[in-house]
């Protein structure tokens, strides 16, 4: 089984303010070759550390109030790229990213509020038929342990 999975939760402080989501398990696979670890924000350009980002109307917008949209999407797209070469077709991403939240974001205000709704990143992987899901799915690490024996 060939996953892709959030740099961040890899251990690489990749965050848009320098640090990272280190999720001990998916180290563990990364430091196994196991999983493809990639930053869909750095693919597109991003420095780090950033000026966080937001999902409004469809469009990213920093907390300054710059449209840094084009730059997911790009990054999206090269990291789609590089997943569908490494034959991925699962993908375990950082929760409520404006790159790779899945099912809930935050809503623009830059409040920590959260809404419905996908980050560039994971929407794109969905519609090009991956199974997407976050770190924080309770399934997750029993389904690697149970069926792919490898933690």
């Amino acid at each position: 089984m060939k996953i892709v999975v959030s740099a961040c939760l890899a251990g690489f402080s990749c965050r848009y303010d320098g640090k990272a989501n280190t999720v001990p398990y998916i180290e563990e696979l990364y430091r196994r070759n196991l999983v493809l670890a990639v930053c869909p924000e750095c693919l597109g350009g991003l420095p780090i550390p950033r000026v966080p980002c937001e999902i409004i109307g469809g469009n990213v917008i920093s907390k300054e109030g710059v449209d840094c949209t084009h730059a997911y999407r790009q990054g999206a797209f090269f990291a789609l790229q590089y997943a569908r070469f490494y034959g991925a077709k699962m993908a375990i991403l950082k929760a409520k990213s404006p790159s790779c939240g899945v099912g809930k974001i935050y809503d623009g205000t830059f409040t920590r509020t959260l809404i419905a709704g996908d980050g560039v990143f994971a929407n794109m992987l969905k519609a090009n038929h991956f199974f997407v899901c976050t770190e924080n799915d309770i399934f997750l690490e029993k389904f690697l342990q149970t069926y792919s024996g490898i933690l």
